[in-house]
């Protein structure tokens, strides 16, 4: 036993999400289907607002930059998480968990800042409409972007550097289906005391205040939505925000639960449930979402069918 406890780790395996026999071939055939519509409609977004010169404002821009980091974010995790429903043990070398920790770190952050960005965009867009143009120019929406990216890089960055420095040497079986920062902790045999602290504040920096720069957007935008005379005018403002509104809720309400409470075997099983949320359901409904509820997108996608029939 000492000999082990001295062994460090140079591989992992992943637990998965359940180990039912029986369950395991529907769930892989629900994810491989989910994770395809994934893939397909977020790049099918970004390749409508790019050919679709009536897209080309900041708020497509911006709608095109999450389903990039949507698209990026689902990779991470789901073609390795397939692999949990077909080998008997899913084996995940040192390296390469600690690169899918830094990956999924730096798009799930930046997912946080991008729909915060997106709901400074729909309140500029509601309350100011006449200086939009002037207030969200590209040259705004470039550095918004640009400032998104930055924090999902300075946080996975960051969290990967003190991970590097746990030292992995107890079970080497990750209570999970991805390589996850808790998870990670939990098999730790050095003090983690840092890693829980950095956890914590970036997920203040990074799940709260995005939140409180929504929630503040969005009782601004009500606000001035009431001033409005006319009851279509209403209509109109309330239909512009109800898509972004039901993808906030969806991702930080699942994220909040994941790393906004203590760690605990019970909150890591719990956590798995959760995590399927904004690792694998959100980014493959935001295109619906966007899709579905916004006429802009409607017209210029039939407008494009209609010429390729043409």
């Amino acid at each position: 036993m000492e000999e082990l406890n001295n062994t460090a780790v140079t591989e992992f395996i992943l637990a998965g999400l359940n180990e039912i026999p029986e369950l395991q071939l529907p769930l892989l055939l629900i994810f491989l289907g989910v994770y395809l519509f994934t893939v397909v409609g977020n790049l099918g977004m970004i390749i409508l607002i790019l050919f679709s010169s009536q897209l080309h404002t900041p708020m497509y821009y911006l709608l095109s930059s999450l389903s990039f980091i949507d698209c990026c974010h689902s990779t991470v995790i789901t073609p390795k998480m397939l692999l949990n429903f077909v080998t008997e043990k899913n084996v995940i070398p040192y390296p390469e968990c600690i690169a899918q920790f830094y990956f999924f770190c730096a798009f799930a952050v930046a997912e946080c800042h991008m729909l915060a960005a997106m709901a400074y965009d729909r309140y500029v867009a509601i309350s100011n409409p006449l200086l939009y143009n002037v207030t969200m120019s590209y040259h705004v929406c470039l550095w918004m972007v640009s400032g998104v990216y930055g924090m999902g890089l300075l946080s996975a960055t960051v969290h990967t550097a003190f991970l590097l420095r746990v030292l992995f040497c107890k079970s080497n079986i990750i209570n999970h289906y991805f390589c996850d920062l808790f998870p990670l902790l939990e098999l730790s045999c050095s003090s983690t005391f840092i890693n829980e602290v950095l956890a914590l504040s970036f997920s203040v920096l990074n799940i709260v205040v995005p939140a409180v720069t929504i929630l503040s957007s969005y009782i601004f935008i009500i606000v001035s939505i009431l001033h409005i005379q006319s009851t279509g005018g209403r209509s109109k403002a309330f239909s512009t925000c109800c898509s972004h509104i039901s993808a906030v809720a969806i991702y930080f309400g699942s994220a909040a639960f994941m790393y906004l409470q203590p760690s605990s075997g019970n909150s890591v099983e719990q956590g798995k449930v959760s995590s399927v949320f904004y690792t694998t359901v959100v980014p493959m409904l935001n295109p619906l979402i966007y899709s579905l509820r916004n006429q802009d997108v409607k017209s210029a996608l039939k407008k494009i069918l209609d010429r390729r029939v043409l």
